[in-house]
């Protein structure tokens, strides 16, 4: 069963670097080289310079941005900028956030979690992974000795009991707050009572934790932990280097959002309405819902918000039309991927990849690549700017879909979820060596 633990974090003295918004960071892969630049600029002590730190001419094999990263923590923690808690704690944090005028919060709390295997205990995956991030992470662990971003994890509280255990003796507390570039408001408090602490571990040893986001980083965690076991350098069962710093959320709280992932699809120029309706005519019952943003508004509401995973909304940029199609039956799905689950093959995301646009669409494609985007003012921005070919619209997966798939032991197709917002670096580091 899962082992969660009180831990002793490592924060920024907010007396030494001021405030706390200018020192946070979003995790390394949402940061583009602008942001990269403006998180620089912000503060001096700015988390990306050890999350994300800049290449440099001439580096070397000894001397990039990993050793750089490395240096910059052993400076800040030297210089009394970063100081490690006096005691164990769990560290509560809430997000509130506004997604297409709408204001949700969402609250779990810092951990440090025991490392499983995947399929030899209860942390169950629901995405892919791949090689170049990994190791990438892993540089970043082997410099630094420090799990500095969290990893997010899920775990099944219909009643909300864990939290309200976290929570008690801290509520009249005033929190450490940030604003994030996105305008998140992030609030942090420490609950630090023996009794909370081990109370909260009990409850959670009976529950199944889901990665909701870090699926590398968790990984990355248990390649590092093999590489200090392989060098004789693990100290026993309780070295840190044997956990992960997680967010747990309980899979029941309403702010847990999980927003679709829509698809940017070039490689099909010219590709107008009819011929897409021809082509998907095999498979799909087809109809047009309008031109313009008018036609893409029509179209989000019915995949977005209809709660079907087997209607899929298609943007043609060389005529403006909006076509939503809805899969005729399971038949076609059943036979192109036999080797998944049927929850899998029922899932949007799976529907258009493996039907539409590698089965139905493939034979027209030319140099086919894709992009991804959460919202749907995002995809008319794209369409308006002509920046691709086809505009694919697919419900989000929901908390049911994670937990089954998961269960099952097998990995939704890559950009299945997308859990917004994501979850700061800064807050608050985890010390492995």
């Amino acid at each position: 069963m899962p082992d969660v633990r009180s831990f002793r974090g490592v924060r920024y003295d907010v007396a030494r670097v001021g405030a706390l918004s200018d020192v946070v960071a979003p995790p390394y892969d949402v940061i583009d080289s602008a942001l990269q630049e403006k998180l620089y600029q912000a503060s001096p002590y700015n988390s990306i310079r050890m999350e994300l730190n800049k290449p440099e001419a001439g580096d070397s094999d000894s001397e990039n941005r990993y050793s750089r990263a490395a240096r910059f923590l052993r400076d800040w923690l030297r210089e009394g900028v970063l100081r490690a808690d006096d005691t164990t704690a769990l560290y509560i944090y809430e997000q509130t956030f506004e997604v297409e005028g709408q204001t949700h919060t969402r609250k779990g709390f810092f951990a440090r979690v025991r490392l499983e295997p995947f399929g030899e205990g209860k942390i169950f995956p629901h995405e892919q992974t791949l090689a170049g991030p990994k190791a990438d992470r892993l540089a970043l662990y082997q410099a630094t000795g420090f799990n500095l971003s969290p990893i997010f994890g899920l775990y099944p509280d219909s009643t909300n009991e864990v939290l309200r255990q976290v929570e008690r003796g801290v509520r009249d507390r005033t929190p450490l707050t940030a604003v994030d570039h996105l305008g998140v408001t992030n609030k942090l408090w420490l609950a630090t009572e023996p009794e909370v602490l081990t109370a909260v571990g009990g409850l959670m040893a009976e529950r199944p934790i889901f990665i909701a986001d870090g699926h590398h980083r968790y990984e990355t965690g248990l390649r590092y932990r093999d590489y200090l076991a392989s060098k004789g350098e693990l100290s026993g069962p309780d070295d840190p280097a044997n956990f992960c710093m997680m967010m747990l959320v309980g899979m029941s709280d309403p702010g847990l959002l999980i927003l679709p992932t829509h698809r940017l699809v070039s490689g099909f120029p010219g590709l107008k309405a009819d011929e897409l309706a021809r082509l998907l005519a095999p498979e799909f019952e087809t109809w047009t819902v309008g031109e313009g943003d008018e036609g893409c508004e029509a179209a989000s509401d019915e995949v977005v918000n209809g709660g079907s995973q087997d209607v899929l909304g298609f943007g043609t940029v060389a005529d403006g039309v909006w076509t939503l199609a809805r899969l005729r039956s399971d038949e076609a799905m059943d036979r192109l991927a036999a080797d998944h689950g049927p929850e899998w093959r029922a899932l949007g995301v799976s529907i258009l990849q493996v039907l539409a646009l590698d089965h139905l669409l493939a034979p027209l494609a030319k140099d086919r690549s894709v992009r991804y985007v959460h919202l749907t003012s995002e995809v008319q921005a794209d369409v308006a700017a002509s920046g691709c070919d086809l505009a694919c619209l697919v419900a989000p997966a929901t908390m049911e879909h994670v937990e089954s798939i998961a269960s099952s032991l097998e990995t939704m197709p890559p950009k299945s979820t997308y859990f917004y917002p994501k979850l700061l670096t800064g807050l608050v580091f985890n010390p492995l060596r």
